[in-house]
């Protein structure tokens, strides 16, 4: 019974792999001059560990780098009303349209003095936050820069936008690989967390990881706090959102992080029913993922309290992501919300969560505390997503029906 069940999640993962490249174009980080009225543009700072490629409009593999390198890459976004928040709408074909397509309007490689100048425009007037997105488990390059562009622009968020991206091969089967790759880029997302938290002219960093993204991002923030003997106080805010990782290495990270007052505040977004976190716990030997908890049953309840934690659980909510691991995809006015406040530091309340349509009781009360701007950076509106498989599925879905039998047929 427990192989058919793991046949049925694998085979329906893959089945959602197979949709998401289809119609999709390639190479899409290739500039283009075109402009459409309306269109917004979200200025990104890109900082990778991945390996540089030659193919035009990639400009990085899933392979490992030997260092750290920086791109800054601007993206045009479509007019809102060609659009639907939460989305990112990808070029069907290259040059893309930019009046209802996302589209590269830069992309600049950079070394340190180069983004160091641009960081110190970016951050000239109001802009004295900074917003770091650590992506999850089957990104590739490409994916996560339009996927924190678009979380920038859906979020509002008045924040400079930094993007680590960490060496991924965008497959479903390379989840180990994936996983070593954590451990491969921990250093390096150190010392740009360092290197943020030591510029004059940020006010603050708040840190936003998913999936698998959250353990390096863990990782990282405890090598800071044994190094340093603590974490650099500018990095207040961090947020988990679906975390890929094991509840008891959690409690370890997080306690050699200092204790609460002395570290950054902390929110966590569980779902119960996310099946792409009970496929990681199998693989993982059945030990629980923080990001599929109850925060409600004991011991996690007391624990986050004790701990200062903010666990919102987003059971209740009803997204279309058959997985439910990525259930950040709701309403634009939860977004705009959170966009407006997350900056600021103001309190988000329970109703302003469900704001358009109910996000689900459990959301609403399973707070340690009421909510605040570090608890809301991303509830369920900006599809944190891991997007879905790419290219490399085509020739292996023979074998993967010779193994699942008429599971997958069903599935479909």
């Amino acid at each position: 019974m427990a192989g058919a069940k793991w046949a049925k999640w694998a085979a329906l993962a893959l089945v959602l792999g197979l949709a998401g490249c289809a119609g999709r174009a390639e190479g899409v980080l290739v500039p283009s001059a075109a402009e459409a009225p309306g269109a917004s543009r979200v200025d990104l700072m890109v900082a990778t560990t991945r390996k540089s490629t030659v193919q035009p409009g990639v400009l990085f593999s899933g392979e490992r780098g030997t260092r750290l390198a920086l791109t800054q890459i601007s993206v045009s976004i479509p007019p809102d009303a060609a659009r639907k928040a939460g989305e990112v709408q990808w070029p069907r074909r290259l040059p893309a349209d930019p009046s209802k397509e996302f589209s590269t309007v830069a992309a600049r490689q950079m070394d340190r003095e180069q983004a160091r100048a641009w960081f110190r425009s970016e951050t000239t007037g109001r802009k004295k936050h900074v917003l770091l997105f650590v992506h999850g488990f089957n990104n590739g390059y490409e994916d996560a820069v339009y996927r924190f562009a678009q979380i920038v622009h859906d979020s509002g968020t008045d924040a400079v936008p930094v993007l680590f991206t960490w060496p991924s091969r965008g497959s479903l089967f390379a989840y180990n690989y994936d996983r070593e790759s954590t451990n491969y880029s921990r250093d390096a997302l150190e010392e740009v967390l360092q290197n943020l938290a030591a510029a004059p002219e940020v006010k603050d960093v708040s840190v936003l990881a998913h999936s698998m993204g959250s353990f390096l991002a863990m990782e990282s923030l405890r090598q800071m706090a044994i190094r340093d003997g603590r974490i650099a106080p500018k990095i207040r805010n961090v947020i988990l959102a679906a975390p890929d990782v094991d509840v008891d290495v959690f409690k370890q990270q997080l306690g050699e992080m200092g204790a609460p007052g002395r570290r950054p505040r902390f929110t966590v977004f569980v779902s119960r029913d996310d099946t792409a976190l009970r496929v990681s716990s199998r693989i993982a030997g059945q030990v629980p993922r923080l990001g599929a908890i109850d925060p409600k049953a004991e011991p996690y309840r007391s624990e986050f309290e004790t701990q200062k934690i903010d666990a919102f659980d987003l059971t209740d909510l009803r997204t279309a992501d058959p997985l439910a691991h990525g259930k950040f995809a709701a309403s634009p006015q939860v977004v705009k919300a959170i966009g407006g406040r997350l900056v600021a530091g103001q309190e988000i309340s329970a109703n302003e969560l469900s704001l358009g349509e109910r996000v689900g009781q459990a959301a609403a009360g399973a707070a340690a505390t009421a909510g605040s701007a570090a608890g809301a950076i991303v509830t369920a509106p900006i599809a944190i997503v891991d997007p879905a498989s790419r290219r490399n599925y085509g020739d292996r879905l023979n074998d993967v029906r010779g193994n699942v039998g008429g599971t997958f047929d069903s599935l479909r």
